[in-house]
């Protein structure tokens, strides 16, 4: 069975909804860590009044039993706390009264899915997009990113996530080790481990949202303690950084993906972007450097995984920019829902969960099997297998 979820709900709605499928049985969930993923989601310097409406917590409602899972689906639930006051508009059944009492969206604002979505769908309520397209959703996927991560940590494999940059403000990236990046970036309202970065970037934020505008960033995650040998070179859809790369793009403002390098191996010559192969009776096979971000031929190679994403800014803006009125076809100013400032900080705990889901995905895959303990047997005659090699 395949490692999947689907989600289910809207922004304004009572629930977001995820259903999990193919979780083996009897992995130990922390109930207090899920949580605290949900609770890093909405935090970060140039987040809106929302995250001051909502306290996200997620309840599971099956599939776990005293704090363990049955093998079954795991059901799990993020309320909205804002519900009480959309109760009447969002109603699954038919209410009374016109475009006012149902809070009808006929001018889509752009760098949105509202017009595309009235036209695909044919819907002359453009809410009944927006309040699925919402990054809304993302509560729920980081809800699911952390069952993963916690599936990943019982074999070792620790997930972080720091931001790179900020509206073209650079953060310095100290050698750290993974823990102390951790611990550096969770006390840092922009998620950087100097300083003199962060009041940089918090004076920047400030002054674009005095402005009316907003900025976006880069984000980058880091997966160590990965084995060798997730993913495949045998078929492209089998290529396990393709499939994160596709992850990392589903996030809702992502519009670029690099690991390792990147873009940067575009201007090096190809002595200065491989990674050299070394070995040692202590380590095995290793590489001297990790330029590749941990992958070669759509496989992980033991280094660990390094996977940035590139954040536009948000589009609803304070400063609104032009659009047409789907019923008079007339131009006007975009209206404003909410917005945020900058999300980049945000953005970096949800590109840390859809990673993880996708590396967990990837390691059930390659050793999987119906019980934590199967996947256990299979997993250590793998690491013997390898250290034989």
């Amino acid at each position: 069975m395949s490692l999947r979820y689907l989600t289910a709900g809207e922004t304004h709605g009572p629930q977001l909804t995820a259903i999990i499928e193919g979780l083996p049985s009897n992995l130990e969930i922390d109930f207090e860590a899920l949580n605290f993923q949900l609770l890093r989601r909405q935090k970060g310097h140039g987040r809106g009044r929302r995250m001051q409406i909502e306290k996200d917590t997620a309840q599971v409602l099956g599939g776990v039993r005293h704090g363990r899972t049955t093998g079954a689906p795991v059901a799990l639930v993020v309320a909205n706390n804002d519900w009480k006051h959309w109760t009447s508009v969002m109603n699954v059944e038919p209410i009374e009264g016109g475009d006012e009492a149902k809070r009808r969206i006929h001018r889509p604002r752009p760098g949105h899915a509202d017009l595309n979505g009235g036209l695909k769908y044919d819907l002359k309520d453009l809410r009944n997009v927006l309040e699925r397209s919402s990054a809304r959703e993302t509560a729920v996927r980081v809800a699911v990113g952390a069952i993963a991560r916690q599936l990943l940590e019982a074999f070792g494999i620790k997930v972080a996530g720091r931001v790179v940059s900020i509206g073209g403000i650079v953060a310095k990236t100290p050698d750290l080790p993974l823990d102390e990046l951790i611990a550096r970036t969770e006390e840092s309202p922009v998620r950087v481990a100097d300083a003199e970065t962060e009041a940089k970037m918090i004076a920047l934020i400030d002054q674009t949202k005095a402005d009316g505008d907003s900025i976006g960033g880069v984000v980058e995650c880091i997966v160590a303690g990965v084995p060798v040998g997730l993913g495949s070179h045998v078929q492209w859809d089998r290529k396990l950084d393709g499939r994160i790369a596709q992850a990392v793009v589903s996030i809702n403002a992502f519009k670029g993906v690099e690991f390792g390098i990147g873009f940067e191996a575009a201007e090096r010559p190809g002595s200065q972007v491989h990674d050299e192969i070394l070995y040692s009776e202590e380590r095995g096979y290793h590489r001297a450097s990790n330029r590749l971000g941990g992958f070669e031929g759509g496989m992980t190679n033991g280094m660990p995984i390094v996977v940035r994403g590139v954040m536009k800014p948000i589009p609803t803006l304070y400063k609104p920019l032009q659009s047409v009125d789907i019923d008079t076809k007339e131009a006007f100013a975009a209206q404003v829902e909410r917005s945020d400032a900058c999300a980049v900080p945000a953005a970096s705990v949800v590109m840390e969960s859809v990673v993880a889901w996708e590396v967990a995905k990837a390691f059930l895959e390659k050793f999987g099997g119906d019980s934590m303990e199967e996947i256990r047997a299979n997993y250590d005659n793998y690491l013997r297998q390898v250290a034989e090699y």
